[in-house]
Parts: structure tokens; sequence; C-alpha cells
């Protein structure tokens, strides 16, 4: 929707203190009028002679209309003018970021240098660094799911954690990012709040359970995908953990499946930068009621002190009727 078509006061009844100004503006110019009391003394004909005319009758009448410009500015900054909302203070602090993250022999693939999972942790820390005191949790799985750290604003000790996270103490092997999800949805059902998840793996199942996408829609949490792999044309080191190459297409496909977006890990920060600006646009959907109209009459307000400035110019006033 457009700013013009959301275009409103938020107290318009100021808006009837526009109505006396024209009176008095009409009698100030009266009063300004030098010809008035002369009118029925004087022959019309030499009254615009013996009078002050052109820019000198201009000049007198200027701090009348200077304070029905003023006046005007006063009232619209007083009515509160708005076309745009804004979140509370508060409203950042109920978007929360649960990230999940595959802890499997295939996350230690070196295709991404140092290793899948090592650059999966790197990332995990620039983003909780991005997002000082904000809510965040951490899940990891294999064949299992388990919360390695419940929702906290405290980023360094879940980055601590996350660096502890190896395949060897997962007590399940497999892949079960399905579960993973439920217990992240489960983190947002029991704090009461929305925001975003964070899925971080190297492959995903072409068709995902179409429940988690609409649980998520429920809870008011948006559901994102990290795929920390190389392409094909990547030639992993010889050392390199066996792992299949990253499936772009099928990474997509379930992105999709789930509603959310996919972002293929990168190695400057415009990874991080993309999640950032989904993570944003969540915010401003769990901020939702939680949002108030912002007042633009304060910024009228410079206005007017700055056309009251001029009433301390000698001979600009304006004498009471």
């Amino acid at each position: 929707m457009s700013a013009l078509a959301e275009f409103h006061f938020l107290r318009p009844g100021w808006l009837l203190a526009l109505l006396p100004l024209g009176l008095i503006i009409l009698g100030l110019l009266r009063r300004t009028d030098s010809s008035a009391p002369w009118r029925g003394l004087i022959a019309p004909h030499l009254l615009p002679h013996l009078l002050m005319t052109g820019e000198t009758a201009r000049a007198s009448r200027g701090p009348v209309w200077l304070l029905a410009g003023v006046w005007c500015l006063a009232v619209l900054a007083l009515a509160g003018p708005t076309w745009q909302r804004q979140a509370l203070p508060f409203a950042e602090d109920r978007a929360a970021l649960v990230i999940v993250l595959k802890v499997t022999p295939s996350m230690l693939a070196g295709d991404i240098q140092p290793s899948r999972l090592t650059r999966a942790v790197h990332k995990i820390g620039d983003l909780l660094a991005r997002r000082p005191g904000a809510l965040s949790g951490l899940v990891a799985y294999a064949g299992s799911a388990h919360r390695v750290m419940p929702l906290t604003r405290d980023g360094e000790i879940i980055r601590q954690f996350a660096t502890e996270l190896d395949p060897a103490i997962m007590p399940r092997e497999g892949d079960a990012p399905g579960l993973a999800l439920d217990l992240a949805l489960d983190e947002f059902q029991r704090s009461n709040t929305g925001g975003s998840i964070l899925l971080i793996n190297d492959a995903m199942p072409a068709d995902p359970d179409p429940a988690l996408a609409a649980r998520a829609r429920q809870l008011g949490v948006s559901l994102h995908l990290l795929a920390v792999a190389a392409g094909p044309g990547v030639t992993p080191p010889p050392d390199s953990s066996p792992a299949p190459a990253l499936d772009r297409r099928a990474m997509e496909d379930a992105a999709r499946a789930l509603g959310g977006s996919l972002t293929v890990v990168s190695v400057d920060d415009s990874d991080v930068d993309r999640l950032l600006g989904q993570f944003q646009r969540q915010l401003q959907v769990v901020a939702g009621e939680d949002s108030q109209w912002r007042d633009a009459g304060y910024a009228l307000s410079w206005l007017v002190a700055l056309g009251a400035l001029t009433w301390f110019r000698r001979g600009w006033r304006v004498e009471a009727l």
C-alpha cells in the first residue's frame, strides 16, 4: 500500500484550530490596510497617491502571512501526520532465532575449507555477533535431534557449544532434519514467541513433511536453509571425508516445500547479510500488533521554531486585535 493511502492524522481534532485562523488573518489584514480610515475623507482618485503602496504595503503584511504559515505548521504538527509504522522498542526482543545444525560425518568434508562443520560454526558466530542481545537457541541433529541450548540472549555461550559439536558425540547415526525442526518449533511454542529457524546442513530430502511448514506458519515462524557444501565442480582434498556435492535443485525444492528460503554459504559475509535481511523481514511480521504509527509532527516542529525566530526581527510583530 502506498504512503499516500496510509496517510492520516493521529490527533485530527487539532485541525479544528485552523478554523479561527481565517478570521484572525482577515482582521489583521484590515488593520494593516492603511487606506481604510481615509476612504471617507479623501477623494478616491487621490487616495492611492497619498498612502504607501507597492513593496512598502506588502512588507507591512509580511508578519501577518508569516503568522498564518507558522500557525498552519503548528496545527499540522499537533495533529500528528503519519504514513509509516514503526516497531515498539520491545518488538525485537520477541523475534527469536533457533539455529538447527547438522552434525554428521558428511559435515566433516573438506570441499568447504577447513570443513563444512567448521565453516558452519564460523557462520553461526558471525550471525550471533550481528544480533547482540537477541534471543537465540541451538539444536543439533544427526539420526536424532537434541536441544543444545534453549533460547538465550548470551550469543557467546551458543557459539562455544557449537564449537564443541562433533559427529562422534551424536548418539544415533542418520539424517533426521524433520525431528530437529520439530524440536526447534517446540522451543518457539514453549516461549510463546515468533521468529526464524535457520537450518544449516549439506543436503535435504526433496519431500520434507508439509506439516512442518503448516506448524511454522501457525506459530509465526519462518524457515530458512543455509547450504554448507560445494558444487560438483569443486574437488575435495584427498584426506576429505566422503560426502556428496551440493545438490542445489534438491535444496531449493526443500526450501520451497518448507515455505522458506535457501542461501548457499559464501567465502565473504554476503550469505550472512542475506540471512539477516530474511530475519529482519520476519521481525516486522512478528512485530505486527506490537507496532505504532510514526508521528511525523516532530519534524514540523523545527519549521515552527524557525518561523518563530523571525519575530525577533525589528518591525516583525503582529499586534493583538
